[in-house]
Parts: structure tokens; sequence; C-alpha cells
């Protein structure tokens, strides 16, 4: 028996195949839908605990600091956990009140109110509808990082310097400008009791994270947020301090969204901007996180930002009709949720359980907390968003200009103009660097003149090109140094022009990249002599790539034969002079491989691609569906049994592999052929396929499972269980029979996801998992058991 360990309990994040397979026509029957037994696993339950400890107190100073009503917050944050938690397209990431958002909201509580307020943020919802419909998602993505470090960096000095205020015992005025020019004053008087809970607070901020041995570790699993809030909350009430706290009003008072009132300019821009900087935070959030779970052993698949956009725009809409803030993706929280060992989307819903039942039962607890203690949080995560890390980075990248406009510009003028200063000045930047093209020619010791570009070759730059090319004398050799990243069609035009020329007069042109590696020639001659512009890569597919002319498309429209002269023409010139050697080689040796790889004819299985392997180092057979005819049923099918047989005792094979993958038609067409019907050559083959239908549907059988989950569809499990299947009729073949019994052969079963590009091994059971059915786990950094480095 074979079996897995189990690793996620919850597979809605996985996304099936794109594309079609080489299936025939579905019939009108349905696929039978495997049954999920719900399940949450130990990991998300303790993972949603350590996000609600943070959630809390960081949603109601958020509330606190956007001068919204407190319960404001803890709507907000069920409104993250639960709808975006169950909908969007980033399982691991929490949503919830940001303090990216703070700004923005607190100008529209001042300048409209809270019920318009709470409208603002039902229309921005409606407008993230929208644009995830639309899928605009990876557009977003587009806008420099500069521009939005830049953003959050100026929200989080507006933040720090009005919760200053709070901090000291007073209250902020509606702008940075005019908190900085109070602020000496607040200074020269501050509050005592309040700037007492501050500190504390501030104080176990810093040092929580930091305690030292054994006892620190255990100590640092509880969330430093919560024991700072607490430690305060404790604090005054122990020492009977005098000084403002959580006021949560009954919520039967709690104000729900109103119908918008004013300027309909203002009430557009207002939405703009809350639009923009939810969806750009949640969207960043998503990729983060992408990249805090790709160390894990068990990956998640990549987050579908389009479904995550369609999620937070859905919370918004709730979040606002209930009288809650803005809603989007909270780095901390996702952060947090991710090291706390968190494997599905429930850990995100349950955090939002937490919170409403905290908003219900614990409202007497939480009128408890100084408002200096939830000041002082949100003011050290304010400050925590003017990242070093990131103003290290645009520096690096000759971006800080762009970071240092968008900061200020935030700061004084506000988020939306701050932002569209710095799209401004990104823009500008562009285009001065695709002006400033550097131009040299230099005559080598040997006599080589090497010609450098430093820069964008654009059409800006052409006349400085062709005048240091034409420094090359004719029928001298020349190396063509580009160090630039782009060129456009006028410069590629007179690149191509003067190399022509020159090699005509009886010189040489390389064409080399700032480190010396060889770059592709602008211009090739295919095998007729005609003009080729082909630089395809070495797994572009044909469809994809121009290697010929659309303005004359050969008769008929198919292009397929020429496309085949082409690619023979491309090897015979780039690719044999490499192999040549090794395939002289093997055809003196013969072949050796050392196993027998057998896989589905798809096209899309590349099998020297997924094994990093070369020639002579497969045997390999493919038919539809990766079938393996048992033996006495060969009848019409002998070339599978005749290609076993030789690689076995003639080849003298160590292991054979049986690959499946993921959307194959073949299985599809078991699944989805009705009985009955002409015997055409593809049924009378697939019905090799039919015992693996049989075995997936015993019902006295523990289904096949890939990575700690459960199969996508049905599909995906008869893909599965196919492989074991055939495994078995593998082993009754005489000659697989003999080697196995003298210990020569190994059997392997193999599941390649083509919308993954992930590699899936059938493993051996283990006790403590026996009973649950055939496990295939993820390959990573591993290669397969015998096949070439």
């Amino acid at each position: 028996m074979t079996a897995f360990v189990p690793l996620r309990t919850d597979d809605s994040s996985h996304t099936p195949d794109e594309g079609r397979p080489h299936s025939p026509p579905r019939s009108g029957r349905r696929a039978p839908r495997m049954p999920r037994p719900p399940r949450i696993a130990t990991a998300d339950l303790s993972a949603s605990v350590a996000v609600f400890l943070i959630a809390l107190p960081l949603s109601l100073g958020i509330a606190l600091a956007t001068g919204a009503p407190l319960q404001a917050g803890l709507v907000a944050a069920a409104a993250g956990g639960l709808v975006v938690g169950r909908l969007g397209g980033a399982p691991l990431q929490v949503s919830g009140p940001a303090a990216g958002l703070t700004v923005v909201t607190a100008d529209l509580i001042q300048t409209y109110g809270w019920r318009t307020t709470c409208a603002i943020t039902v229309l921005a919802g409606l407008v993230q509808l929208a644009l995830g419909c639309v899928r605009v998602a990876r557009s977003a993505l587009a806008v420099s990082p500069a521009i939005v470090h830049g953003m959050l960096a100026g929200i989080g000095i507006t933040i720090a310097v009005a919760q200053l205020h709070i901090v000291l015992g007073g209250s902020p005025s509606s702008s940075v400008v005019a908190n900085i020019l109070e602020l000496p004053a607040q200074l020269a008087h501050p509050q005592v009791a309040a700037l007492a809970m501050s500190a504390l607070t501030l104080a176990l901020l810093l040092t929580w994270p930091r305690l030292p041995g054994r006892t620190g570790r255990m100590l640092r699993t509880v969330p430093a947020a919560l024991v700072a809030v607490a430690a305060a909350t404790v604090t005054a009430a122990l020492a009977g301090l005098t000084l403002p706290k959580v006021d949560l009003p009954s919520w039967r008072s709690h104000a729900l969204a109103g119908l918008p009132e004013g300027p309909a300019l203002g009430l557009a821009a207002a939405v703009l901007t809350t639009t923009l900087v939810c969806s750009v935070q949640s969207l960043l959030g998503a990729v983060a996180v992408d990249k805090l779970t790709a160390g894990r052993p068990v990956q998640q698949g990549r987050s579908d930002l389009d479904r995550e956009l369609l999620g937070q725009g859905a919370a918004n809409i709730v979040s606002g009709t209930l009288g809650g803030l803005p809603v989007a993706g909270v780095a901390v929280r996702s952060s947090a949720n991710v090291q706390a060992g968190a494997v599905s989307r429930n850990s995100t819903m349950l955090h939002g359980v937490w919170v409403v039942v905290a908003a219900l039962l614990m409202v007497p607890l939480l009128e408890l907390i100084p408002l200096a203690a939830l000041a002082s949080l949100v003011m050290a995560v304010g400050i925590q968003m003017v990242s070093l890390h990131h103003i290290r980075t645009v520096t690096r990248h000759r971006e800080v200009l762009v970071y240092a406009v968008t900061t200020l510009g935030v700061v004084v003028l506000g988020v939306l103009e701050g932002v569209a200063l710095g799209i401004a000045v990104a823009v500008g930047v562009a285009l001065h660097r695709l002006t400033r093209t550097r131009i040299t020619c230099e005559v080598a010791p040997d006599g080589v003149h090497h010609v450098r570009v430093r820069g964008q070759l654009t059409f800006l730059a052409v006349p400085r090109l062709s005048r240091a090319l034409h420094l090359v004398p004719p029928g001298a050799d020349a190396v063509v140094e580009l160090d630039g990243s782009f060129m456009d069609h006028a410069a590629y035009e007179s690149l191509h022009d003067w190399q022509s020329a020159h090699t005509g007069r009886g010189g040489s042109v390389e064409l080399t990249g700032r480190t010396g590696a060889r770059l592709a020639e602008p211009h090739t001659r295919d095998g007729h002599g005609q003009a080729s512009h082909c630089h395809c890569g070495p797994w572009t597919p044909w469809r994809n790539h121009h290697c010929e002319s659309p303005e004359t498309p050969p008769p008929g429209g198919r292009r397929s034969g020429h496309q085949l002269a082409s690619g023979i023409s491309s090897f015979q010139r780039n690719t044999a002079p490499l192999v040549r050697g090794e395939l002289a080689r093997l055809a003196r040796e013969g072949q050796r491989p050392s196993q027998l790889f057998l896989t589905c004819a798809d096209s899309r299985l590349v099998t020297s691609m997924i094994t990093s392997s070369g020639p002579g180092d497969l045997f390999v057979v493919r038919n539809v569906g990766n079938l393996v005819p048992p033996p006495g049923e060969e009848s019409g099918d002998d070339s599978v049994a005749a290609a076993i047989e030789y690689a076995v005792e003639v080849l003298q094979v160590r292991s054979i592999t049986v690959c499946g993958h993921s959307g194959c038609g073949a299985m599809q067409a078991l699944m989805n052929t009705e009985p009955g019907g002409a015997r055409t050559p593809l049924k009378r083959w697939l019905r090799h396929g039919l015992p693996s239908v049989e075995l997936m549907a015993a019902k006295d059988r523990p289904g096949t499972r890939i990575a700690g989950r459960a199969p996508a569809d049905a599909t995906e499990q008869l893909c599965l269980t196919n492989v074991v299947q055939q495994l078995e009729h593998l082993k009754a073949h005489g000659s697989v029979a003999r080697a196995l019994e003298q210990g020569a052969l190994e059997l392997h079963g193999m599941y390649f996801h083509v919308g993954e590009a992930q590699a899936y091994l059938l493993t051996e059971a283990t006790s403590r998992d026996a009973g649950e059915g055939e496990f295939f786990d993820r390959v990573a950094a591993t290669a397969l058991h015998d096949a070439p480095a």
C-alpha cells in the first residue's frame, strides 16, 4: 500500500490547468464531484488565534487614528476575515482595517462625515468588483515600487505625527503641517499618565521580540502588540490612573452607511483614492505572501490577483454597509498568519469569527484599554512603514527622487495628489534615461574595434550610434557591446544595415552584452536565403513566435511545413554544433538508457525538459493516456508490450516510470464517453484505462491524494489513480516481474501538473499513513531517481 502524509486540508486555492486538452467533445453528463469532508487543520486553528490577538488591538487603534467609531475597526476586521477569507484569491493573506488607509479615511471623515464615508467605502468596493471582472489586477502591479513605497512612507509619517499628540495626552489636528506646528506646545505640557502608558507600550513593542534564551522563545509566541496593550491596560487599572480609555457605544446606536452627500467631483475623487490605496496595498500584499510561502516544503499555488480584487471589493461593500472602515490586505497580520503555520484560508476566516465573538462578548474588557496605548501601537506601525530597506533599494536603483517626491506629496498634499506627483516624476525619470545614452568606439591592442553602448537604444540615439559605427574601418573585426535592455525599431534597423554592409566588405561583427556574453544576431538568413527575424527562446511555442512575415501568409493560412523547415534549420545552425560530439559518441557506442519513461502523447509534456535529461538518457514510450495494456490483451496493441520487453531484457534499464499529467484528455474521454456507440480506434485503445475508472470508484479503497491535498476534481483523481493502476499492469508483464524479483528493476509513478510546472512522485506508505490511499509527493530541488544530472 502506498500512502501520503497529509499536509493540507483545504485546496480551495488550487487552480486546475487552463487550456483545452486533446479530448473528444464532452457529452452532456457532468463528471462526478469528489466529496470533500470539511476539516480544519490544527495549524489553521492556532494561526487564527495568533492573528486575532494581533488584529484586535490594531483594529481598535486604526479606528481611533481615523476618528471613526471604534466598532468600525472591529466590523472591518470581521468583514476582512470572513468575506475576503472566503472569496479572495490569496488564501493566506489577512485583510482588515489597514494603517495605509488611515490618512485617507480620516480625511474623508473630516470632509464628509462618517455615514458618507461608509457610502464611499461601498462605492469603492463596487469599483473593485468591476476591476476584478475586467481582470486588470496584474496591471496594477505595473506601478513603480518607488511610488508605492513612497506612498506608504508618506502615510506612515502622517500617522506617526498625528498619533504622537495622543501619546502625549492631546488630540491631533487634521493636517500634518498643523500637527508639526502644534507639537512644541504639546511637548511642553504633556499628560504624565498618558505618556507613561505610551512609553510602557512602546518599550514592550521593542523589547518583546528580542527576549533572549529558551524562555524568550516561548514568550515570543505571544504577539508583542497584545502583550504591550494588555500590560498598559493592567498597569493603568492597578494604578488607578485617570486617562481616556476605549469607549464602545452600544451596538444599537451603531451608525450604518447613508446616502453620499457632497459635490459629485469630490465624491468621485474620494472613491478613486480609496479604491487605489485599497487595491494596490492588497495586491502587493498578496504578492508578498507568495514570496513568504515560496520556501515551504509544500508550496501554495500563486495567488489569483483578480479573484483577490473581487474578494476585497465584496468585503468593502459589506464593511461599508455595516458601518465599518475600508478593508485591505494587511502585511503585519498576513506575515503573522504565514509564520504561525497556516495552511489554508480557514485560518483567515476563523480569525474573523474570533473578532465577531470579541465584539459581542468582550466589550467590558476592551473598554479598559487606554487610548494612549492604542495610539502608541499605531504610531509604531506608522514608523515601521518608513522602511530603511525600501530607501536603500530605491537608492540603489536610482529612483530616490521618485520616492522622495511621492512621500513629500502624500505628507503635504494628500494620498492621491502625492501618488500623481510620483507618477509624473517617474515618467520624467524614465524619459530622461531613454534619452541619455553613451556611445564610444575604441580600438583594442589586437586591432578589434569595440563599440560600447551604455543605456537604451532609441531613435534619439541613432545619429550618435551611426557616427560611432562608421568609425570602424571596412574589413575590420568589430565587437558591439550593448548594455541596455531596450532597442527600438529605428536603432535595430540602423545596427542591422551597418552589420550587413560591414560583413559584405569582409569584416566581422559580434554582438555582446556588458559581461561579454554573445547575443543573438539582429538579422540572420534561413536555409532559403530569405530574411529571418526569429529570436525564439528554447521553449517558445510555434504559435506564439513570429518567424514569418505576417503580411504574406501561405495559401490556406497554415504554416506548419515552413515552421518545421525553419525549426530544423535553426537546429542545424545553433544546436547541432553543440551536441554533435555527444551524438557521435552515442552513434559509436549505441544507446544505454538508464530508465524507460512511459508517458502520455500530450504535446505539453516535454520529457527531456521535465527530467533534465539529454540524448541517450531515456527510452521514451508515449501513447494516449500513458496506458500499459495488461498481458493477454495486447491484440492490436503489441507496441507497448514490445517496448517494455525490449527496454527490460535488451537495454536492461534499471527503472520504469509511468508519468501521468493534469488535464489529460484521455482520462476525460474515459469519464465522459457513453457506453456503446461506434468502436473507434480511440475507444478500443482507451478500454485499457477502464480498470483505472473501476479502481477510482471502489468504495472500500481510500482515494489517491497529491502533496497533502485532495485532487482538484474527478479528472485529476482519475489521472492520479491511472498512474497507480498502470504500475499494477506493468508488474503483470513477465519480463518486468522477473526483473523485479531479481532486484534489478524499480518502478516509479509520477504526475506532472502542467499549469504549475510541478512534478510529483508516488511515495511509499508509512505505518501512520496506512489506509489513506496513494500519495504523490512534490519534487522540489531533487532529481528523479536514476535520472541523469
